[in-house]
């Protein structure tokens, strides 16, 4: 199964694309070990795409942007995928807004691929499989890979660990919006793009602009040698995109050239692992059945007060024969 789903990958071919990144996502443990194993397959053939992430508040026109982005870039002759993240329902925990109906024109091209998941209460605006949607998109050829966050929020920050460069986008009159953007996501932006710069609001995005470089200024810049830079474009008329887009790619490669991208990707897949790590003790915690009578008890103890938190989890981390001192530092 694993050497004709990778050889199929490898082609180029969607179904087993979208077959693939289901496989990453699933939380059965056989699942688990198959996603593993394919993605340690295809490995070699992963880390050649741009990865960019698109974050910014619910309404700012994050689908419309990218999905003029998205035709530009396939008008130059790259292979486009997006990963857009959706809230979760909490009913099916599907996508709620499924991309794919916001974004008609890129979803019908053939060297396009759009990937709606639910953020499953994830915080930090992407998913847990996100980079291994990443990099299955990389293996199966898409030089170019979007990642379209929920949307601005407390934990809003995770995409940056698995980007390249981190776009954030902004409406015209964004002084309220500014209020709602942690301090966190604009310490993190590469480029900001004030969006909805048309004809009739093109005043109003400069003065958002100009209001956005204000609060740089009182926050630690991400490149001390090169300040972030602050754009205007319009998905509606299609201004700008292409302009935003050229200073993206000078961006993206001064970072490669430095040994910066490289050192950043390292970095990325360390902190992934140990994400990994962290998210399938506590699953085990949660499905296993002793395990979970025993987690259940441990939080009803924290629930009413009778035991502390860091007590909590180094009694979890003793149920499965954990040294407590694990917690230290």
């Amino acid at each position: 199964m694993i050497d004709e789903l990778a050889a199929a990958l490898l082609q180029g071919e969607r179904a087993a694309l979208s077959k693939a990144i289901t496989l990453a996502e699933s939380v059965r443990s056989d699942h688990a070990e198959a996603a593993d194993e394919l993605l340690t397959r295809l490995m070699p053939s992963t880390g050649s795409a741009k990865r960019i992430g698109i974050s910014g508040t619910p309404g700012v026109g994050k689908s419309t942007f990218i999905e003029q982005l998205g035709l530009l870039l396939l008008e130059q002759g790259h292979r486009v995928a997006v990963l857009a993240i959706d809230p979760s329902s909490t009913v099916t925990g599907g996508s709620i807004l499924g991309d794919k109906t916001r974004m008609t024109h890129l979803s019908r091209h053939r060297e396009s691929f759009i990937r709606a998941t639910p953020s499953s209460g994830v915080l930090g605006g992407v998913a847990e499989a996100t980079r291994d949607a990443l990099l299955l998109c990389e293996a199966a050829g898409y030089d170019t890979v979007l990642v379209e966050t929920v949307g601005i929020g407390q934990s809003e920050t995770d995409v940056a660990d698995i980007v390249d460069l981190l776009l954030l986008l902004v409406a015209p009159g964004g002084g309220d919006d500014l209020q709602g953007i942690k301090r966190g996501v604009l310490e993190l932006a590469d480029v900001i793009a004030i969006n909805k710069a048309d004809t009739a609001t093109r005043a109003a995005a400069e003065r958002t602009a100009e209001d956005y470089r204000s609060a740089l200024s009182l926050v630690r810049p991400k490149r001390t040698k090169e300040p972030t830079e602050i754009l205007l474009c319009s998905a509606l008329e299609q201004s700008g995109i292409n302009e935003l887009w050229i200073h993206v790619l000078g961006l993206w490669s001064r970072i490669e050239q430095s040994g910066e991208l490289s050192e950043l990707r390292r970095k990325q897949a360390i902190a992934s692992m140990w994400r990994t790590v962290g998210s399938r003790v506590r699953r085990h915690l949660e499905q296993d059945a002793f395990q979970a009578n025993s987690f259940s008890k441990v939080a009803a103890r924290v629930d009413s007060g009778q035991l502390a938190s860091r007590a909590a989890a180094s009694e979890l981390l003793g149920s499965l024969g954990l040294d407590a001192r694990l917690l230290d530092g």
